[in-house]
């Protein structure tokens, strides 16, 4: 009994040195990726949706061991959902960490479309050539997940909304009144909260249809949200990032609040580590702009956190909505790049960071 309890109290100490290590210690340049190598990009231009289409059916032929390409599901205009899984097994459901990355909730901000076609394509360039261990080690010991553009009809009309009809603010209308849900305004999250603080949450401007952050009559209403929420809930998430434009800040649960998610500490480390590469600005609890301004209901890392777990964060990349210059895109995808490798490596061990935080 004696040398079980002593055993016991060895891994309890074994964990907690590690949360410490992690949440305490500055970004360790092992971390990193050194070095990289170029692909050939430019000149870099935004990919409207069957230019995506192509270029990722292209790659996964080409790449198909560690490559797979499927549909989550289609928007209200039959356009398909892509997920790109990367994986040295892609065709197995293994029990390693998922780093989960998205782009274009809105589809006037195009940035984070390229960035995840970019890194697509540079790990799976890369991984052939076998080159990089970062990149190497990211496959072959996490199942990468990416959904470039969730928002596609957005994309093609050029709105930061989908393109589904509307039928009045609650969906009661026997007529169209307006198109498109704001879909990053769109899963669940407590809605309730809106009307008890309607100007802390600006309902005057999530609750008309025709707004242009308008939320939808009810939570996952769009065919977009739920099929993410549907893939989200069947695969084992650790880390995720969305993609937004423009600011260059970081944002992580619960924002909208002045509460504190159980993993404060854990997201306080992996966003300030994420800063330390990008140079974005983290928004931390004591930056009270979110609740100032009206909190954000029904955002994905919200969600993602609150219902899966998963430590995820907006990302607002960019100064500009939609830079113009292919340099600078191209630039923003070779930066985070760089974070999601530092992603891939930090998922190895965020169970066991997350497991020592509840068990202190």
């Amino acid at each position: 009994m004696k040398n079980t309890a002593l055993l016991s109290h060895k891994r309890l100490l074994s964990a907690v040195c590690c949360i410490a290590f992690f949440l305490l210690a500055p970004l360790s340049s092992a971390l990193i990726p050194q070095t990289f190598n170029t692909v050939s990009f430019e000149p870099y231009h935004y990919h409207t949706y069957q230019e995506l289409t192509d270029e990722l059916h292209s790659l996964q032929e080409n790449y198909s061991d560690i490559m797979s390409l499927s549909s989550i599901g289609k928007t209200y205009e039959g356009r398909d959902l892509w997920m790109v899984k990367l994986s040295d097994n892609v065709n197995q459901e293994e029990n390693e960490p998922g780093v989960l990355l998205m782009g274009a909730h809105h589809g006037d901000e195009r940035p984070g479309i390229e960035i995840c076609l970019f890194f697509i394509r540079y790990m799976v360039e890369q991984y052939q050539n076998n080159s990089l261990p970062e990149v190497r080690s990211a496959i072959n010991s996490t199942q990468i997940y990416l959904i470039p553009m969730v928002n596609p009809d957005g994309v093609e009309a050029d709105s930061r909304k989908n393109c589904a009809p509307n039928h009045g603010p609650f969906g009661r209308s026997a007529t169209i009144t307006s198109y498109g849900v704001n879909l990053n305004r769109n899963y669940g999250d407590p809605w309730y909260l809106a009307y008890i603080f309607p100007v802390s949450y600006n309902l005057p401007f999530i609750l008309p249809d025709s707004s242009f952050n308008y939320r939808g009559p009810y939570p996952f209403s769009e065919n977009e949200t739920k099929a993410v929420k549907n893939f989200a809930e069947v695969h084992n998430i650790s880390l995720s990032i969305s993609y937004h434009s423009y600011g260059e800040f970081i944002i992580y649960p619960w924002m909208h609040t002045t509460k504190q998610t159980p993993d404060e500490p854990l997201f306080r480390s992996v966003g300030e580590n994420i800063s330390l590469i990008n140079h974005y600005y983290l928004f931390v609890k004591k930056d009270h702009v979110f609740q100032r301004f009206g909190g954000t209901l029904g955002s994905s890392e919200n969600w993602l956190y609150r219902a899966r777990g998963v430590i995820s964060y907006t990302i607002e990349v960019g100064q500009e909505r939609r830079p113009s210059d292919p340099q600078v895109v191209y630039d923003l995808c070779m930066t985070q790049t760089t974070v999601h490798l530092y992603l891939c490596q930090r998922a190895l061990t965020i169970g066991v960071e997350k497991a020592a935080l509840n068990h202190s």
